[in-house]
């Protein structure tokens, strides 16, 4: 009977102190976070939005209707999918049925010598080489390849100068000035060493749709 008792007495203990500390962590630990986050990063908390204008938006900071994540890749094309021209391209995406969906983040998970994965590389590399009329050699990887997480916001430097010519021809701009854009937004590594350099693709689209014309 005392065995009994004692067992009683330890899982009511072990049961109240899985109660208490669910509430405390499980709980506290979250709403205090988030209201942390919300009070002193009220923009970086909500996703890091900005508007069409490049202005933060959403949450408590306001500001206009958002149209895109600092933090997450988007596709820049028609109805029809097919690249925009007068905007610079992101990298592809494995990431949902349509890339880019931060509910479905990842990559294809298909090895180096997988026959789709290098069928869809050779196909994506002459597709750009005839968009950007250079040779396929002077593709970079970037361009071809999907990130591990399907949602990287930016590109390499070499992938965004690949597609000047383009974008100034699309827009009757002076190449140029939209090359200085693309060297003024590359941004260096992270503490000097982590990382590498990159643009990031809709704060570039967004200081080129502020080019005077």
């Amino acid at each position: 009977m005392s065995n009994l008792r004692g067992t009683v007495r330890v899982t009511g203990v072990a049961v109240r102190a899985m109660l208490v500390l669910t509430l405390v962590l499980g709980v506290g630990y979250a709403l205090v976070v988030t209201g942390i986050g919300q009070l002193a990063l009220p923009w970086q908390a909500n996703g890091s939005l900005v508007d069409a204008k490049g202005a933060p938006t959403g949450g408590w900071t306001g500001g206009s209707a958002p149209v895109g994540s600092t933090l997450v890749g988007q596709s820049f094309t028609d109805s029809k999918g097919d690249a925009l021209p007068q905007y610079f391209q992101p990298r592809p995406s494995a990431a949902g049925k349509d890339g880019y969906d931060p509910t479905a983040s990842g990559g294809s998970n298909l090895g180096p010598n997988n026959p789709d994965l290098v069928k869809g590389i050779s196909e994506r590399r002459a597709a750009i080489a005839a968009r950007e009329h250079v040779a396929e050699s002077a593709v970079p990887a970037d361009a071809v390849t999907a990130s591990g997480s399907g949602l990287d916001p930016q590109i390499s430097p070499a992938y965004a100068l690949l597609q000047v010519n383009r974008v100034a021809e699309a827009r009757g701009l002076d190449a140029s000035a939209v090359r200085r854009l693309v060297e003024s937004r590359i941004q260096t590594r992270d503490l000097g060493f982590l990382g590498t350099a990159r643009v990031n693709v809709l704060e570039l689209n967004q200081a080129l749709d502020a080019l005077p014309r």
